[in-house]
Parts: C-alpha cells; sequence; structure tokens
C-alpha cells in the first residue's frame, strides 16, 4: 500500500455562506491524500498502473470553480469524484480557508474528511 499527496494545492474560489464571499472570494489551501496499492506500479514502472496525481488535481481544480455555501459540501464533492477511480482504497482531504470573515485574527479555518 501507498499514499499519493499533493500537498498545499493553492487555490481562489468563491465559497461561503457570507454575501461578500460569494463576491470577494477567498484563498484556499488543500492538502489531499489517497490511498492505494503500488505493488504493479513499483514493478512495472507504468503510470497506467497507479494513479495520475495530474488527474487529482484537475478533479480538485474543476470542483472548485463550482460555487458551496460550505466547505464541507466542497470537499464531499471532491472525495466523491476521486473514489471513482478504480484503483483508490482511501481518500482525505484537508480544505482550509484562508483569512476567514471572522473578527479576530484568523490564518486559515479547516475541514477535514475521510473515506
Amino acid at each position: 500500500m501507498g499514499k499519493i499527496i499533493l500537498d498545499k494545492i493553492k487555490i481562489f474560489g468563491f465559497h461561503g455562506s457570507y454575501p461578500e464571499e460569494k463576491i470577494v472570494g477567498s484563498n484556499f489551501s488543500i492538502k489531499l491524500e489517497i490511498e492505494l496499492d503500488f505493488l504493479n506500479a513499483s514493478i512495472h514502472d507504468e503510470l497506467s498502473q497507479t494513479v495520475d496525481y495530474t488527474s487529482l488535481y484537475k478533479i480538485v481544480k474543476e470542483e472548485m470553480k463550482i460555487k458551496s455555501n460550505l466547505m464541507e459540501n466542497l470537499a464531499i464533492r471532491i472525495i466523491k469524484r476521486i473514489k471513482k477511480i478504480e484503483k483508490v482504497i482511501h481518500t482525505k482531504i484537508l480544505l482550509c480557508k484562508e483569512n476567514p470573515p471572522l473578527e479576530g485574527i484568523v490564518d486559515n479555518v479547516c475541514i477535514m474528511i475521510e473515506e
């Protein structure tokens, strides 16, 4: 078994429950982990025997273009699409909104979902 990890994906998006979040937008940071069996890929040295991380990035980028009120909705949409990839056994996402609209100083607000 092994993991493919895409760490600190930085994407701008218009996600949030407050009207200003839908207009102004925010920077998001994403950490994505998928678990899969690396045995055939390690033996045969063939991309077709693993999951191409560029396809994972493409899924994240496409889903980030679709507005959500909640980060939970956005994260589960990303996970559901990734789980459709045949070789994927387990998925974990950490989705963070940078500089959230709070009255205090907070660098990020994050959610984590595993499936």
